[in-house]
């Protein structure tokens, strides 16, 4: 359930909209704002938000940090990069810093509003063109059909509980096992995947079919 909202956008009329759509998507959502890196690090430490906008760039930095920065200090929260800035070097360096999805700002308002309500599904929100050039990046980058058969049956369960969004305490509840099992097994998906986030597992959940249908046989 999204309860607390933290949008980070130095733009305030790209802040506007961003509020008028979160609010009403999640109605009764309390939505707080920041336009600059410090402000957002400021709220970060006094805050625990269920969902984060993050623009990339801001007027004190950059919205890497910011992400870093919840990473860090957020229990669950699901950031998301809305940006205008859609190269290939921003994509890996928002993956990496913790960005569990990708905006682009130039998407027509009515696919951005249609991304964000699958957010409580557990699908990771991400603009066809980003999503394009993320599959184009694992197709030439990624792991071969025989890293990927490699997955024990168990292991395709997890990854694609973990692709829907899942967290590890949902996944352990879903298949009946501890947490801590959970937690190794994701740990042998990365290594296996060679992947280190669970928007990297997201996508290759969906490149692998994990998404689609009932859980792996």
């Amino acid at each position: 359930m999204i309860e607390k909202i933290l949008i980070v956008e130095d733009v305030a009329q790209s802040r506007a909209f961003m509020t008028g759509i979160l609010t009403e998507i999640f109605a009764g959502a309390e939505i707080m704002e920041a336009p600059d890196v410090r402000t957002a690090f400021n709220l970060c430490e006094r805050h625990q938000f269920d969902l984060a906008l993050v623009d990339l760039q801001l007027p004190d930095g950059d919205g890497y940090g910011v992400l870093r920065k919840l990473d860090q200090t957020q229990d669950a929260v699901t950031a998301i990069v809305t940006t205008a800035m859609g190269s290939d070097s921003a994509i890996v360096a928002a993956l990496s810093a913790g960005a569990q999805g990708y905006l682009l700002k130039s998407d027509p308002p009515d696919l951005i509003a249609s991304h964000l309500r699958q957010i409580p599904n557990g699908t990771p929100p991400l603009s066809p063109a980003i999503a394009r050039r993320v599959m184009d990046h694992f197709r030439q980058t990624g792991p071969n059909v025989d890293d990927a058969a490699a997955l024990t049956r168990r292991e395709a369960e997890v990854l694609s509980l973990v692709g829907r969004g899942l967290r590890v305490s949902d996944v352990a509840g879903a298949l009946e096992l501890a947490p801590s099992t959970v937690s190794s097994h994701i740990k042998s998906i990365y290594r296996k995947l060679n992947i280190s986030s669970r928007a990297e597992a997201a996508y290759q959940a969906a490149r692998l079919g994990l998404l689609t249908g009932d859980r792996p046989r």
